[in-house]
């Protein structure tokens, strides 16, 4: 079993040449965000990755978090590792500089990120769920609520939760019925359950500080009925001093096929006389201010993808270089070779290889945009950027995470046999990647957002804003004639033409009958990432002839243009038959009744 390396070059790679690090370092706010200093970062949170996070990786999976009367354990390293973790300033990163944070962008955070989750995904929940609550706080939260919680959640200190799903709503959130009754104080008292509640309970950090949907007894019916509350484990003094034990427990914690390190908790609020809670900003909004932090977890969930990807990636070539097996196709009488030089090995690993990287490059950009529409000076180009965000959100959750199940299951594919034996590790990161394709809304649920609010809703103006970009790529493509840039080319234009008519389809059909529509929904998300990752790869593969015209010697970026060659083969070549799905698969899928399956 193989420890996890970052990959730094290609994330340096990605940042600067795809996503526009110098561009980002000048918006207002993002200033320091210099080559110098992300470079700097990369290496040191490398570093932390591998020596730290990496180690405990396997010891979770095989020890996971432990409940007993109420109290939940982490696995052995868990607690002095988070307290590394908060005291080398990684939980305070992209934080807000008036709250203890350093500030930086989020395409900077973004590539840290993804080192924690490739190194140790389980532990990586724990300041994801974190920094969706920092989120709400930050835009709706009071002044009051803002300087109790932020500084200490900021620091790591405190970490925090997302309190949606209860055993009879699952993802029909208008089906919540946890209470909020109002005080004299202006404080409520909470009254429910909530099941799936990451890190609801841990011994990692002294307080945790839970974001909680709950209705208020005069509250209308369905999601317009939600509010949202802030409810500490402790109760916090005025100066700032943990008080009483909050009337919040956990009383169980799922077993689960992967992520065994990450306590996932059911919590009950109120058995003792109800919980204390306080409103986040106003009441009956709480739905429209929790998908602040949905969105944010959405995006991190998608990165978890990415990096299981690449975790699963590393193992499988480290495992395909050392396993000597057979003789090389083609030569007879030779002597027995690596597994790498066996044609559908290669295949494998090329696969895992390319989608890793057209992952990470549409992340990347995405969070690039995160970044112009918080702190570009021009308010038109901000709008323009949250809209390609708001339309990309569902594809780095849906498409990314659907691809890690693959991947990881390419991953095991490799070591044959062996990847189905636990000790090699491969099988973890097809357990922990299965759940990416859940939790945050599954891939259906952003499937839906995606055809539904992001391209029907609008009419599709922000999707074919992108598809002119897209098609300004294949003009670059076609000024370099040799074998690899046509092939390029030609499967990057028959994505766009197979996107559009898949567009048009849905613009058509989403309003006289959603069902229709609705069944191609996923083949929808699938193709447009197919597409979006073949943009960025082309993208790369320019860039990477600039560079190697330029003098350039690097083998790195004559890979790259491989790498993107191969994608185009074996990946964009699929956008045509899923838009034939979305176009013509609602009559299949519909045509049973019922009673026939």
């Amino acid at each position: 079993m193989s420890e996890y390396s970052a990959p730094i070059r290609d994330m340096q790679f990605v940042l600067k040449e795809l996503a526009g690090l110098a561009d980002i370092g000048q918006l207002p706010g993002c200033e320091e965000a210099s080559e110098d200093l992300v470079d700097a970062v990369l290496e040191e949170a490398g570093k932390f990755a591998t020596g730290v996070l990496s180690p405990l990786n396997r010891i979770g999976d095989q020890q996971g978090a432990r409940w007993n009367d109420g109290e939940v354990t982490t696995a052995e390293g868990w607690k002095a590792a988070y307290t590394q973790f908060s005291e080398s300033g990684w939980t305070s990163l992209a934080g807000d500089p008036e709250y203890g944070g350093q500030g930086l962008p989020k395409i900077v955070n973004v590539a840290v990120m993804e080192m924690w989750k490739s190194a140790n995904m389980a532990f990586s929940l724990c300041p994801m769920l974190t920094t969706g609550a920092i989120e709400a706080l930050v835009l709706r939260g009071t002044d009051a609520q803002k300087a109790t919680y932020l500084p200490r959640m900021i620091s790591g200190e405190w970490t925090g939760t997302m309190n949606l799903t209860e055993p009879q709503a699952g993802s029909d959130l208008a089906a919540v019925r946890t209470k909020a009754e109002p005080q004299a104080d202006g404080s409520y008292r909470i009254f429910g359950q909530k099941i799936f509640i990451t890190y609801g309970e841990h011994d990692m950090t002294d307080n945790i500080v839970h974001l909680v949907l709950a209705r208020l007894p005069d509250a209308p019916e369905g999601v317009k009925g939600i509010s949202l509350f802030v409810v500490p484990k402790f109760m916090v003094n005025d100066d700032g001093s943990l008080g009483e034990r909050n009337d919040v427990h956990c009383v169980s914690i799922e077993h689960k096929l992967g992520i065994h390190a990450s306590p996932t908790c059911v919590l009950a609020f109120g058995d003792k006389g109800g919980a204390v809670g306080y409103l986040v900003g106003e009441a009956n909004r709480g739905l429209e201010y929790m998908f602040i932090m949905m969105n944010e977890a959405r995006f991190a969930v998608g990165m978890e993808g990415v990096a299981l990807s690449e975790r699963a990636y590393q193992q499988a070539v480290g495992y395909a270089r050392d396993r000597v097996q057979g003789t090389e196709a083609g030569v007879r009488g030779g002597p027995k070779v690596p597994i790498i030089r066996h044609a559908d090995v290669r295949r494998l690993l090329m696969s895992m290889r390319s989608q890793t990287e057209a992952m990470r490059a549409v992340a990347y950009v995405v969070a690039a945009a995160t970044d112009v529409a918080h702190n570009h000076a021009d308010e038109g180009e901000r709008a323009r950027a949250q809209a390609f965000v708001d339309l990309m959100i569902p594809i780095v959750k849906g498409w990314s995470t659907e691809n890690s199940v693959d991947i990881a299951s390419m991953g095991v594919q490799v070591h044959g046999g062996m990847g189905f034996i636990e000790e090699t590790g491969a099988a973890q990161h097809l357990r922990d990647a299965r759940i990416t394709t859940i939790y945050e809304g599954t891939t259906a649920i952003q499937a839906n957002d995606f055809i539904g609010r992001k391209i029907a809703r609008e009419k599709g103006m922000t999707i074919k804003a992108v598809v002119e970009q897209m098609r300004a790529v294949e003009v670059e493509l076609a000024q370099h004639e040799n074998e690899e840039f046509r092939a390029i080319r030609a499967a990057l234009a028959a994505g766009i033409v197979a996107v559009e008519e898949a567009v048009a389809y849905i613009l058509e059909t989403y309003g006289q009958d959603i069902k229709a529509a609705s069944v191609g929904s996923v083949p929808m998300l699938k193709l447009f990432g197919i597409v979006a990752g073949g943009w960025q790869m082309a993208r790369a593969a320019l860039a990477s002839r600039r560079q190697i015209e330029a003098g350039s010697t690097d083998a790195f970026y004559r890979n790259k243009i491989h790498t993107a060659r191969f994608y185009a083969d074996h990946v964009l070549s699929q956008a045509p038959g899923l838009a034939y799905a979305v176009i013509h698969g609602a009559s299949g899928a519909w045509a049973l009744e019922d009673d026939a399956f």
